[in-house]
């Protein structure tokens, strides 16, 4: 198929130090990155120190901020080299295509309190409080996150400005390429990845993708148009055709990415179990038990009572405006099905008619969801107030209060309507062995662009993958997705 043996050199092969400086840009723009960087995470550390130390001398009835300012430089130094090489681990230096988001960041931080505090104790270093940990650690992630959030939209600006993309070439069969190609193009603007064309196994219709040759002419094709990645957007591509192909790719200086299937341009990280001959996927019981329970009871409790407390002008304007512009309760109580199908009164404020309920089977056949969804882009039972809630699901927060209750969990699997549980498969019933979440990988992911399938499998992906730092990027992520309706009706 793939004759990878006719190039006359292979391109990884090293060259004079000084020359390959000189003549690859990449060179100066890894340096650039890399040094930018470092001083986005130097200014995050200093100031996470330094705020923790003013709100600690604050709450203690004083603030001297000269003093805190000189401990702040004192302890700001060693945090920043441990952030620095654990971060480096981490491969939060790595280029924009490869790096690694939140979850990374939440983890590497805590990693560094825990490294310092181990190290601050064998040092026989001795506090009246702990709290400098702990309080740095938090403001750490908040600030870290936000300052690499900024970088990356502003230089990601930056880069779309100068007309920066990652030429690409899509592989596979007509349906997975076409996939796959609409994924890539997104929803937030232009894409930083451009596919050039495909090469297809099956022939295609010309709907828009240039078909750049067969798969027997890609090391030609790569070197003609100057690709930077090639993407495999098949799951069933054989395997011998896969390595050759990967082989091919790598002695040109090409990345090989994978899509098997949507899930993947979905999910942005996958587990694996470390230490084996072969990288094997470990999927995890799809239950909460044990000190995982208590870690995310505790994280929704707090999570839930803080909101709660930030969001009470918001619910109370909400509320209000329920009350005066339509007849009816405030809040409606849907009877959903929880944690193991045992239904509780989920709440949220009312957006619809009274007679909302005894309506709903005269538009059934407006239905514009696939599977046992129910969804109406201009639902008649919807009051004028009611659209405004639903479009920036405000009408979701009373469920706050399930959280704070047990009911339900900040992040996990959308809580289903009874109508809508009573047409699920056995195989979807699996999302109900936790507790339903406020938000989860739908909201964050373009639920109402997928079929039903495919949400309930981000669904089982959750479980499988759960992590404290998994529901905080989820929870960080929603807010943009709410902002911009994204995939929302």
């Amino acid at each position: 198929m793939l004759e990878v043996g006719e190039l006359e050199h292979d391109v990884r092969r090293k060259r004079p130090p000084a020359l390959a400086f000189v003549v690859h840009r990449e060179t100066v723009r890894r340096a650039l990155r890399v040094l930018s960087l470092l001083v986005v995470d130097a200014a995050g550390v200093f100031a996470s120190i330094l705020l923790a130390l003013q709100v600690k001398s604050i709450v203690r009835g004083g603030a001297d901020f000269e003093e805190n300012l000189n401990v702040a430089y004192h302890y700001s130094t060693f945090a920043f080299t441990l952030t620095a090489l654990l971060f480096a681990r981490s491969g939060l230096y790595a280029d924009r295509a490869s790096r690694p988001g939140l979850r990374a960041v939440v983890s590497s931080v805590f990693s560094v309190m825990v490294v310092a505090l181990v190290y601050a104790k064998a040092d026989g270093q001795q506090f009246s409080s702990y709290s400098i940990f702990w309080g740095s650690c938090i403001v750490a992630v908040v600030l870290v996150g936000t300052l690499r959030w900024i970088y990356d939209r502003a230089t990601g600006a930056v880069l779309r400005a100068a007309g920066y993309q990652r030429r690409a070439v899509l592989i596979g069969t007509d349906g997975h390429i076409d996939d796959v190609a609409q994924a890539l193009r997104g929803d937030r603007g232009p894409s930083p990845i451009r596919v050039v064309g495909v090469v297809s196994l099956t022939p295609r219709p010309d709907n828009g993708l240039r078909t750049l040759g067969s798969l027997d002419e890609l090391p030609q094709i790569l070197e003609r148009h100057s690709i930077d990645e090639v993407i495999i957007a098949d799951p069933a591509f054989p395997e011998r055709e896969t390595l050759e192909l990967v082989e091919a790719c790598h002695l040109r200086g090409v990345r090989v990415k994978v899509a098997p299937s949507t899930m993947a341009v979905l999910v942005h990280r996958a587990e694996f179990v470390p230490g084996e001959a072969v990288p094997l996927f470990e999927l995890r019981p799809p239950v909460f038990e044990g000190f995982d329970f208590i870690v995310k009871r505790l994280f929704d409790l707090i999570g839930a009572l803080f909101l709660l407390l930030i969001l009470s002008p918001l619910l109370a304007a909400s509320a209000l405006a329920v009350r005066l512009t339509s007849r009816g309760p405030v809040f409606f109580r849907s009877m959903r099905p929880g944690i193991g199908g045992v239904p509780f009164a989920c709440l949220k404020f009312r957006t619809m008619e009274q007679d909302a309920d005894e309506r709903q089977a005269e538009l059934e056949h407006r239905n514009e969801a696939d599977g046992a969804l129910f969804k109406i882009r201009e639902d008649p039972r919807v009051t004028r107030v009611g659209a405004i809630l639903r479009r920036f699901s405000i009408d979701e927060l009373p469920q706050l209060w399930n959280v704070v209750r047990g009911q339900m969990s900040l992040v996990g699997p959308r809580p289903l309507p009874q109508r809508d549980y009573e047409r699920l498969e056995d195989w979807h019933l699996k999302r109900y062995l936790v507790l339903p979440g406020l938000t989860g990988l739908w909201q964050i992911s373009g639920r109402s662009d997928l079929d039903f399938d495919d949400l309930v499998r981000l669904d089982f992906l959750y479980l499988e993958h759960w992590s404290v730092a998994l529901d905080l990027s989820i929870l960080v992520k929603t807010v943009p997705a709410v902002l911009l309706r994204r995939g929302a009706f």
